[in-house]
This record gives structure tokens, sequence and C-alpha cells, in this order.
């Protein structure tokens, strides 16, 4: 084989290029009117209120945890398939995190393994909940909105794989991964393997204005100079810091970059979903490839998979893996589950054990998936992993 496939790559244009020459051209390379633009347009494509534009998908989930007072008497419950940001935000404030299991048949956060930490212990015990839209497929949050309410939780959704996603609720409705009519905030990712890539960057939805508001306050070093919250105002030039805030934010030229490879993001999605119909016909009824989701059964439920990931699950993960490897085609495992880190383990989590996270560790493998991955090259690696089973 010639070239490397990779797991994941990102689709820069003539058109993305050209925007960010536009914005190295313009008056301002950060703190200008792309990064409004680019909110105000994300913010319409999701179905939110509010997007706040930050650093990256990391900065996001910390800024969240900071709006919703994080400290060190919370304790919020995770899953552990996810990257470790979707627990360390919390630590960073101080608080306590503890993980969920899986639904072995999605990957995602398991609803009855969260109601049953919630149910053994009082009310008022736990604080939040963040579930994690896994490899694009979205979480039933209105399920979770319920049992949140019910225990007076707030909800972070992470969206980071699934701008574009979707599931329909109970009265029929489509609900847009992120539009936060479930969620308090859902945060999202443009890292170059995600939907739309800025390089670094990412993008924190609501619908909760006062939410909003320390938001945009903690990015920018907990600094205001909005008249109306001023406690005086020595003039024109005048700011004040209200808060311990951070600098987070995203400059001009790559919010001029995700500008751009918004207005492509249908188009991305479509060609996801292509790939993953044509994994799924390679790999119906094989004893040796399982899916992790069929994309025509959940078609029929209402939802729309986002395919960030294609997962299968095998037995012979480690041996299949290095066979592709040896012929160009870099898959990948997504994920470890988050408290086998030796951080988390030397932390407090040695005994942790959630069986399902572990068995879906022991199996995963994430295939090529990314937009211009193309019908040749998707069949190189279908045909790279029956020549693997074929010489087993």
């Amino acid at each position: 084989m010639d070239s490397i496939i990779p797991y994941g790559k990102q689709h820069v244009t003539q058109q993305d290029i050209d925007a960010v020459v536009d914005s190295l051209k313009s008056d301002f390379l950060t703190q200008g009117p792309k990064v409004a633009q680019f909110e105000r347009e994300f913010a319409d494509y999701i179905g939110c209120k509010f997007a706040v534009a930050v650093a990256n998908g990391t900065a996001a989930l910390h800024l969240c945890a900071l709006a919703l007072d994080v400290n060190n008497k919370s304790r919020i419950i995770t899953s552990p398939i996810t990257f470790a940001a979707s627990a360390n935000c919390i630590l960073y404030c101080g608080g306590s995190i503890e993980f969920a299991d899986i639904d072995p048949a999605t990957g995602t956060l398991d609803f009855e393994s969260v109601k049953e930490k919630l149910q053994s212990k009082s009310k008022g015990y736990y604080h939040g909940i963040i579930p994690v839209d896994f490899a694009g497929y979205p979480v039933d949050l209105e399920k979770f909105k319920k049992l949140a309410d019910e225990y007076g939780l707030w909800i972070i959704e992470d969206a980071c794989h699934a701008p574009g996603g979707y599931f329909t609720d109970s009265n029929n409705v489509i609900q847009n991964c992120g539009n936060g009519n479930y969620a308090d905030m859902s945060i999202f990712s443009f890292h170059p393997v995600k939907h739309i890539a800025t390089g670094e960057g990412g993008m924190i939805t609501t619908n909760n204005e006062s939410l909003y508001n320390s938001l945009l306050k903690f990015r920018t070093h907990g600094i205001t100079k909005d008249p109306a919250q001023l406690e005086k105002n020595d003039g024109g030039w005048y700011y004040e810091m209200h808060e311990l805030g951070y600098n987070y934010r995203i400059p001009d030229i790559l919010c001029a970059l995700g500008i751009s490879q918004l207005s492509r993001a249908d188009e991305g999605l479509s060609a996801r979903k292509k790939i993953a119909k044509r994994y799924d016909k390679a790999f119906e009824k094989n004893d040796f490839i399982t899916p992790l989701t069929l994309h025509n059964s959940l078609e029929k439920d209402g939802i729309s998979h986002a395919y960030h990931l294609y997962v299968i699950k095998t037995k012979e993960r480690l041996k299949l893996y290095n066979h592709l490897r040896a012929n160009s085609i870099f898959s990948q495992v997504h994920y470890i589950p988050v408290y086998k880190m030796p951080y988390y383990q030397r932390n407090g989590f040695e005994e942790v054990k959630c069986l399902h996270a572990e068995k879906y560790y022991s199996e995963c493998l994430s295939l090529p998936m990314y937009p211009t991955l193309s019908e040749k090259e998707q069949n190189l690696v279908i045909e790279s992993i029956f020549t693997f089973i074929k010489n087993l």
C-alpha cells in the first residue's frame, strides 16, 4: 500500500484557506468580529440561544464547571469511556468525580447505572452528570433530564463527537445534540479529526442567559467592561476583574476557519453516514467483527448518529490493530477507561471497576472514518480486515 490511511483526518479546502487569509489581512487577529460571527452561526446550526467560542474542548468543559460553581463539595458522575477531559474538568475545580458504567449497546453512559448510583445515596449527595455523545451517538438526554430534576442535578452534555447528531424525544420532536433543551450546557471540540476543524478550538452552547454571561466572564480573566456590571466607572478605558478567570479565548483566525468549515458541516455528516453504511454492509452477519451500532436500525428509531468514529468490536483486537498498521491502515482505540489512567489509579480509583466499560475496552477498535475517505480506500480497509480473518 503506497499511502497511509489514518483513523481520522481534517478536510481543508481552498475556501477555508481563503477565509483564513482574509482574516489575516483584516484589522483583527483576535477578539474581533469573526468570534461573534462563529458563535452566532454555530448557535443557529445547533438550534440554541447562546454559544461561546473558546480555546479548545477541554477549556469548554472547565468553563462549564466554573460557571456551575463546582467546588470541593461537588460530586459528579460521568462515563469512563471518554477522553480524560470529561472527568478532569471537575478535578480542576476541586470536585470529586465518579464513574457509572456504559450501555454495551452504544458505549454511552448507562442510564440505569447512573440511576442506581443516585438511589444509593441521599438526595443532595451528587450535584451533576456529564453524559458523553460517544462516537457521535446521541445520548437520550430527555431521560437524564427527568432524573436530574428528581435529584436536583445539573447536566453538562459532552457533544464533542456529535455536531449534527440528534435523538427524537417522547413527543416525537427532534432534539439536536447541544440544543440546550435538556442540558444546562453542552460542549464541542474543533480538533482536526472532529467534524469542524479549527486546529484547536471549542464551543459551549446553552439556553441559560445567566450561565452564558458567567461563561463570557470566565473566558476572559474574569474581566468585564460592561457598564451595567461595573461597580464604578472611571471612563471609557475602565474595566474590572470580578472573578478569577482564565484566558480561554479563541483567535479570529481560527474562527474564520470554523465559519468556513461550518458551512460544509452537513455535507461532511452525509459523507460520514455513507461510509458507516458501507462498513455496516461489509460486516453484516460476520462472527468476527461486530459494529458497535448499526446505522439503519438507528434511523428507524429516530436517531441521527454523527459518526465521529466507526467502532467495531473483536476479540482479536491487538492482532487486528497490528495487522492493519503493518498495511499502513492506522486504526485507533477509543477509549481506555479513564479510571485506569495512572493518575486516577494513584488518587483513589484503584478499586473502581465498570464491567461493561472494561469488556468494551478489551474489544473496541475505531476504523478510518472521515469525509474524504474514498470508496477505494475504504475497500482497502475492509479487504485487509477480511484477509486477516482468513489467515487466523
